[in-house]
C-alpha cells in the first residue's frame, strides 16, 4: 500500500508536510497541498484508518445499534441520524452483533446510538462508568451519564384505547411485542392498567412478536372464536397487517366484525383498505435528536433526555366503512 513517505518522495516535500496537506491544516499553503493531494491521488493513496484514529483520538464515526435491519421500519430513523450527523462533520455506521460492541471500549467510533435489545444494559453501564458517550432509544436507565431519547409509548397506548373503547365492543385483545424490547413491555403494562380500569371490560393477551406472520396467528385465533364487534389492539403495524391477511380468507369485516387499531404508522399501513387506525410518531424526528443528543455529548455540551410524542390516527379499521 502507497504510504505518505511514498508521496513526501514524489512531491519532494517532508513527511510531515505531506500529513499537514492530507489533514486540511492551515500550515501548508494551498497549491502545495492541492498537488499533494493530486499526487496522493494518482498514486491511489488510501488513509490508514487506524493510524489517525490513535493520533487524533477521535473517528468522527458515530454507531447506531440495531437488533436487525428486516424490513422498512428503521429507513427514515436511520436518514433523522444520518442528515443531522452529517451537519456536525460526522458519519454513521450502523451495527449489529455482540463483536461489534468492542467498537465502543476500542474508539473505533466516537459514540453509539441503540436501539438493540440484545445489547446488555449491564454492558452499556459499564461503557458509561469509563465516560464513553451513550445514547439509548430502548431502555430507561439509572446512570445520568446515558441520553435516553424514548417514544411516548404511554401517551399513544391512552390514545388507541381511548379510541377502540369509544366503539363498545364486546371484548378487546391486545396483541404483544417480543417479550424482550422495551416498546412493547410498556404499551402492554399502560395497555392492561388502561383496562382494568372497566370491570365491564373484558380482554385478552395473545403474544406476538411484532410480524406480520405473528398477527395472522392471532387473527386465526380470534376468528375461530367467531365473536362479533370485538377490538384488536396491535403493538405495532406490522402484526395488524396481519390481521388483515388472513381475515380476507374469512367473512368477518374489519372495521365491523372486528376493529383493529396498530401502533408506529407505518408505510405500508397508510395504503392498505380499510384505512388502518395507528398511532404516529416521527420516526425521522426520532433519529434526529438521537443525533443532537450524541453530538451534544461529544462536546461537552448539557444533553437532556426527551421524549418523541405520538398522536392518533384515525382510520375505518376501528370506525368502520362510512355509507
Amino acid at each position: 500500500m502507497v504510504g505518505i513517505k511514498d508521496i513526501a518522495s514524489q512531491a519532494g516535500v517532508s513527511i510531515s508536510t505531506v500529513s499537514y496537506a492530507l489533514n486540511n491544516s492551515p500550515k501548508v499553503k494551498e497549491e502545495t497541498r492541492s498537488r499533494i493531494m493530486k499526487i496522493a491521488d494518482e498514486m491511489n493513496y488510501i488513509p490508514n484508518m487506524a493510524g489517525r484514529t490513535l493520533k487524533r483520538q477521535q473517528t468522527n464515526l458515530i454507531g447506531v445499534y440495531l437488533t436487525n435491519y428486516g424490513g422498512s421500519f428503521y429507513g427514515s430513523l436511520l436518514e433523522g441520524v444520518t442528515k443531522t450527523l452529517g451537519r456536525h462533520g460526522y458519519d454513521m455506521i450502523v451495527c449489529s452483533g455482540t463483536k461489534s460492541h468492542l467498537f465502543l471500549p476500542e474508539k473505533l467510533i466516537d459514540g453509539a446510538i441503540i436501539l438493540d435489545a440484545t445489547f446488555p444494559t449491564a454492558e452499556i453501564e459499564k461503557y458509561a462508568e469509563r465516560e464513553l458517550n451513550i445514547v439509548v432509544l430502548d431502555r430507561e436507565l439509572e446512570s445520568e451519564k446515558v441520553c435516553h431519547v424514548l417514544l411516548d409509548n404511554q401517551a399513544g397506548t391512552t390514545l388507541a384505547l381511548d379510541y377502540l373503547l369509544a366503539q363498545s365492543p364486546t371484548k378487546t385483545y391486545i396483541v404483544t411485542g417480543p417479550d424482550h424490547t422495551y416498546d412493547s413491555n410498556i404499551r402492554l403494562a399502560i395497555a392492561k392498567q388502561e383496562l382494568e380500569r372497566f370491570e365491564h371490560i373484558e380482554y385478552e393477551v395473545l403474544e406476538g412478536n411484532f410480524t406480520k406472520e405473528s398477527g395472522m396467528r392471532a387473527a386465526k385465533k380470534i376468528a375461530e372464536k367467531n365473536e362479533k364487534n370485538v377490538a384488536v389492539f396491535c403493538l405495532n403495524d406490522e402484526m395488524a397487517i396481519g390481521m388483515y391477511d388472513y381475515l380476507a380468507k374469512t367473512d368477518l369485516e374489519i372495521g365491523k366484525d372486528i376493529r383493529i387499531i396498530g401502533f408506529d404508522h407505518s408505510e405500508v399501513s397508510r395504503y392498505i383498505q380499510p384505512r388502518l387506525a395507528t398511532v404516529d410518531y416521527s420516526m425521522y424526528k426520532w433519529g434526529a435528536v438521537a443525533a443532537e443528543k450524541i453530538v451534544a455529548l461529544l462536546e461537552g455540551t448539557p444533553a437532556k433526555s426527551e421524549r418523541i410524542y405520538t398522536t392518533l390516527i384515525r382510520g375505518e379499521s376501528v370506525e368502520g366503512v362510512q355509507d
